[in-house]
């Protein structure tokens, strides 16, 4: 049986950074709690016919900023959910991403008494200047703060949220941001390099970012250090200690099942008996969500069988590990046939290496990955 986890996205934030592009608006008047509550629980029910008697995997809620709701809300929809559908363990990963506002800090341990055993603490930087430049409503102090709250509340299992390339950021100054997060012994790191989307303040007033000299040193220098501190790099932007990887991302990344609820969730669940993969979508807008009377009439397309394969190395070729042939027949319902032609011009380029069993990326494919992954996109 194909893995199953839950994504719940909260849409609200406190202000609008002027990087993100995720699907967050700011709060412009008191929070609609109880309503939204009530819709994310109409829409999980609505998804439940096509899951039928499978088990939740691991839950992410994810935002927006998902700790501006009360712990009361969390455990409120964790107990209806725990209600409706079977875990496969009590001890499932159920992650909350979290910034390190004070209001969110204060509530630390009643989300740990809620259900949630695992934050993601959106900390992105301990510099105050780059913090300012970003637009994060928190400073440097908040920042350390939040880590130690997260501890002072008994959260065992949290991942420190990390960026690079930042406006005017230097070596040093990049380095210095790993160097605190891994003192402060956070289980987990992810670090990935700011990147300028399309409808976002930063694509319309671009900001002054390091030289591609600079980023290039920048990430060696920064691989280097979590090696050396024996963090293990098992995912694309993602460091973990030892039995610390993220559960809910391992199973987007291995092309598991998802169910997507909230406003502009979307979700992937896996038909076995036609070998089908359904992908579907909820309105982006909160109040076209919160807005909505019948769930079960929600948009949903197949995805088409030759989008299987570029699918799933969109998915797969972020880990890094050899991936089987046997997970890619299992998730795509076909062989290494289908595929086999573009394999062999990867390996020639010495962009991958395959073998009977497993394939993986070479250090030069994982530099040149969206040229690897273009490959196997569809002609139609």
């Amino acid at each position: 049986m194909i893995p199953l986890s839950l994504y719940i996205h909260f849409p609200w934030c406190v202000k609008k950074c002027p990087y993100c592009d995720f699907n967050s608006h700011s709060l412009k008047q008191d929070l609609p709690e109880e309503k939204y509550l009530s819709q994310l629980l109409k829409d999980f029910t609505a998804e439940l016919p096509r899951i039928k008697n499978r088990k939740i995997h691991s839950i992410f809620m994810g935002g927006g900023t998902p700790s501006l709701f009360s712990p009361k809300s969390i455990q409120y929809i964790l107990n209806h959910i725990k209600n409706l559908i079977e875990f496969e363990n009590p001890q499932i990963e159920i992650t909350l991403e979290a910034n390190p506002g004070t209001v969110e800090q204060e509530r630390f341990s009643g989300f740990l008494e809620a259900g949630i055993n695992r934050l993601s603490l959106g900390i992105q930087s301990f510099n105050a200047d780059k913090l300012k430049r970003l637009g994060r409503i928190h400073d440097d102090q908040a920042a350390f703060r939040a880590i130690d709250s997260a501890k002072k509340a008994g959260f065992v299992n949290f991942n420190v949220d990390l960026m690079h390339g930042l406006p005017n950021q230097t070596l040093e100054e990049a380095l210095t941001d790993i160097d605190f997060a891994i003192q402060s012994k956070a289980p987990h790191i992810s670090w990935y390099q700011l990147t300028l989307e399309p409808n976002t303040l930063f694509y319309q007033q671009k900001p002054v970012l390091p030289s591609e000299n600079i980023l290039n040193h920048i990430y060696t220098s920064g691989h280097n250090i979590f090696k050396q501190s024996q963090y293990q790099h098992y995912e694309i932007s993602a460091y973990s200690q030892k039995d610390f990887e993220c559960q809910h991302n391992l199973n987007y990344w291995e092309f598991g099942d998802y169910i997507g609820i909230g406003a502009g969730a979307h979700g992937k669940i896996t038909d076995l008996s036609s070998q089908k993969i359904i992908r579907t979508l909820k309105p982006k807008h909160p109040k076209d969500y919160i807005n909505i009377e019948n769930f079960s009439d929600m948009p949903s397309e197949y995805i088409k069988d030759n989008h299987l394969a570029f699918e799933f190395m969109l998915n797969s070729l972020r880990l890094q590990k050899p991936i089987s042939w046997d997970l890619f027949s299992e998730r795509c319902f076909t062989d290494k046939k289908s595929i086999l032609a573009i394999m062999e011009k990867l390996v020639q380029k010495k962009l991958l290496l395959s073998n009977n069993n497993f394939f993986e990326l070479t250090d030069l494919g994982r530099r040149f990955l969206n040229d690897v992954l273009t490959e196997f996109l569809p002609n139609a």
